[in-house]
């Protein structure tokens, strides 16, 4: 273990300037959801290809249907449907003067067509008044021919979606760095997308250790406790945007856990533990992996350090197996490896991602307490806290005990201290990260 105390930024530099973003890949649109991209998309089709209409209704001309009213409908004679999907009306038939066409939504407006009537303005084609929707075509074919009367006007283009309105060939559809969510997907797919190039989401293999540990819905016996750092720290890692798998805790025996880790790493772009990184006699993970990589894998191995932050101070950092895997030994209070994951691992996540902003956004806001906080001299602590953004206040939650994981759970921001500050009062300005 390094004797150097090391500072939380020093710490978080290390590990980014030792983590690469992942090789980009091609991969189909379901896939590529949270991924990020590499390259520019560029449209190549017009969005909507063709005009259409935006209601179901008729088709018509704007002087036909000038001055129409219920008391006085346009009355125009019906040449045929046109449904979604289709090509218009048959052969090369036009609506013509005194004409009007059955059109759906979505379906291509037909040659000699201004404008679309909603059905709604109309009597649908039965001879009666204001219809409320369009009978089905199957129900009633009929109505694709006959008579409609129209009770309004409509201007030009009214209801009808132009073609290229929403994008048009050469324009930029996404940036490169863009996340691939369902929009994106969405707008992919319509373009006539059905892959893409990005940066896959980053493997983390989450380890808990301890002998104490229980996994939930197992009974507790004495001295014994339910294992929550794993699950917790692996919904944290899909949170960041990672593919994450949990595994279940390793017995404070080196041999075992060193053989775990190496089983992990053919799916692991990270890995991560918690537990075992402090100074007592069962702390497994130092004791595993002080030595590893130092003859067979040149140039890995994990440094264990001690930072100059409260809760957390524990630390470990490399990399392992052929490939330098990284990865992260947090401490195993759930509270500090909650916060240490925030503060190291999600920022690791996000690089191997391909992201320019790693870590979570941070505001100033003013302390609602009604004492002075009090802060170690030299550590920058962390403390939990709700923030409220309309009144521009943090308010802190639970104590300052590593081992709160219910007051971590009513949290939402996390309140820094810095190292210089030993007391903060209410009313204080602080730096507050926002965790959600």
């Amino acid at each position: 273990m390094s004797s150097t105390i090391w500072s939380v930024d020093e710490h978080l530099e290390d590990i980014l300037g030792a983590v690469r973003p992942l090789e980009p890949i091609e991969l189909q649109l379901p896939e590529a959801q949270g991924c990020v991209l590499v390259e520019d998309v560029m449209v190549e089709i017009a969005l909507p290809p063709f005009d259409n209409s935006s209601m179901d209704g008729y088709a018509v001309r704007i002087a036909d249907v000038e001055g129409a009213s219920e008391e006085f409908p346009a009355v125009l004679t019906v040449i045929g449907d046109i449904a979604a999907g289709s090509d218009g009306l048959s052969g090369d038939q036009t609506v013509g003067p005194g004409e009007a066409a059955r059109i759906m939504t979505g379906a291509p407006l037909p040659a000699g067509a201004e404008a679309v009537v909603p059905v709604e303005w109309t009597d649908g084609g039965t001879g009666g008044g204001p219809a409320d929707t369009m009978r089905a075509h199957s129900d009633a074919p009929q109505v694709a021919g006959g008579e409609v009367r129209v009770h309004r006007p409509v201007a030009a283009r009214a209801h009808v979606r132009a073609r290229g309105s929403d994008v048009q060939p050469g324009d930029l559809a996404l940036r490169a760095g863009s996340v691939i969510g369902p929009p994106q997907i969405g707008l992919l797919a319509a373009i006539g997308r059905s892959t893409v190039k990005v940066r896959p989401r980053p493997r983390v293999v989450v380890i808990s250790t301890g002998s104490e540990l229980v996994q939930p819905g197992e009974e507790l016996t004495g001295g014994r406790i339910y294992d929550s750092n794993s699950f917790a720290l692996t919904a944290a890692a899909r949170d960041a945007g990672a593919i994450a798998y949990r595994v279940g805790a390793v017995e404070d025996d080196a041999d075992s856990l060193r053989a775990t880790i190496e089983d992990q790493l053919i799916r692991a772009d990270i890995v991560v533990t918690t537990g075992g990184v402090s100074v007592g006699a069962y702390d497994v993970v130092k004791e595993a992996l002080s030595s590893v990589g130092d003859e067979d894998e040149p140039g890995s191995g994990i440094d264990f350090r001690k930072l100059a932050m409260q809760p957390g101070k524990p630390q470990g950092f490399g990399s392992i197996g052929p490939e330098h895997t990284p990865l992260l030994a947090l401490p195993g209070n759930p509270v500090s490896s909650y916060v240490s994951f925030e503060l190291f691992v999600r920022p690791a996540i996000r690089r191997l991602m391909g992201l320019q902003e790693v870590t979570r956004p941070t505001v100033q806001a003013t302390l609602n307490t009604d004492k002075a906080l009090s802060s170690p001299s030299g550590k920058r602590q962390f403390l939990r806290g709700t923030y409220d953004a309309e009144a521009g206040t943090v308010t802190p939650v639970g104590g300052s005990g590593s081992h709160l994981i219910a007051a971590l759970a009513q949290a939402d921001a996390l309140i820094v201290l810095p190292e210089d500050v030993t007391s903060a009062e209410p009313g204080t300005v602080t730096e507050v990260i926002l965790l959600r």
